[in-house]
């Protein structure tokens, strides 16, 4: 019988973590940010996004995929709660 440690170890195994979850929660940061409008950073998402569909890449992949101009944006929309979260995704899941 395994048991599942206080703190999932992401190099043996994503169980327990919320991968999907927090990625989609990442999401609605970028899309709350994009839909304020006015960031040089907003015509630069929105062809990704528009990649990321077309190609059918996840959540996950394209926010590691993303990680240095996300959290560029995340910081001139001085949105602290996605830097936050942003960190802990790429700490734990990247």
């Amino acid at each position: 019988m395994t048991l599942i440690t206080a703190k999932p170890d992401r190099y043996i195994s994503f169980c327990g973590m919320d991968c999907d979850g927090d990625a989609s929660r990442m999401m609605s940061y970028i899309n709350q940010a994009m839909e304020i409008g006015g960031n040089r950073w907003i015509p630069y998402f929105e062809e990704k996004l528009d990649e990321k569909a077309k190609m059918g890449h996840d959540d996950l992949c394209f926010i590691g995929s993303q990680m240095n101009n996300l959290r560029s944006f995340m910081k001139e929309t001085g949105n602290e709660e996605g830097l936050s979260l942003l960190e802990h995704l790429e700490e734990t899941f990247c």
